[in-house]
């Protein structure tokens, strides 16, 4: 059961999260990890956009890329789990399909990344890489939310109104 975990990886803590519940995963399993690292058209246009110009850009990103699917590789085996890695750099589609065709090419049982858990209008705004992920995956999939005081806004949290002693509440 879940021997061939996917793991995809952007540099953000909440990934870092999801990698860290993939290595638990794979102790309790003894499976082995693919870290996968995409460069993909809007984070390509986005960091164009921001220098101005696409210069040696693709190769900056391909360095950090490899960088942190270095460190990724670097805390699994430290684990003692098996671990490959791979950048995807074509540039050929959004994330969430690369994610998806890597899963049904590998081929992974399980697919673990963590999600920020946005909600409301940072949603709407940020769009969700996990649910277009869990929308497209060809296997399960494991999101790892980011703590709950990373992950909302003080404006979302729930309110929470303290009654007096047998007053009825609801959360």
């Amino acid at each position: 059961m879940y021997q061939r975990i996917l793991v995809p990886i952007d540099g953000s803590p909440t990934a870092r999260r999801g990698l860290d519940e993939a290595i638990r995963l794979a102790k309790l399993t003894q499976g082995r990890l693919r870290v996968f690292h995409a460069i993909d058209d809007l984070s390509f246009a986005l960091a164009v956009d921001a220098y101005g110009y696409a210069g040696d850009l693709l190769k900056v990103l391909r360095e950090n890329g490899d960088r942190l699917l270095e460190e990724a590789r670097d805390s699994a085996k430290t684990a003692g789990i098996g671990v490959e890695t791979v950048l995807c750099d074509r540039r050929s589609g959004p994330v969430h399909e690369l994610v998806a065709q890597e899963a049904a090419t590998w081929p992974a049982a399980l697919i673990v990344l963590g999600t920020h858990g946005r909600r409301g209008v940072g949603r709407a705004i940020m769009g969700s890489c996990a649910e277009h992920i869990l929308r497209y995956a060809p296997v399960p999939v494991l999101l790892v939310r980011a703590p709950e005081a990373q992950s909302k806004p003080e404006a979302e949290k729930p309110l929470r109104v303290h009654l007096p002693t047998g007053a009825l509440a609801f959360e």
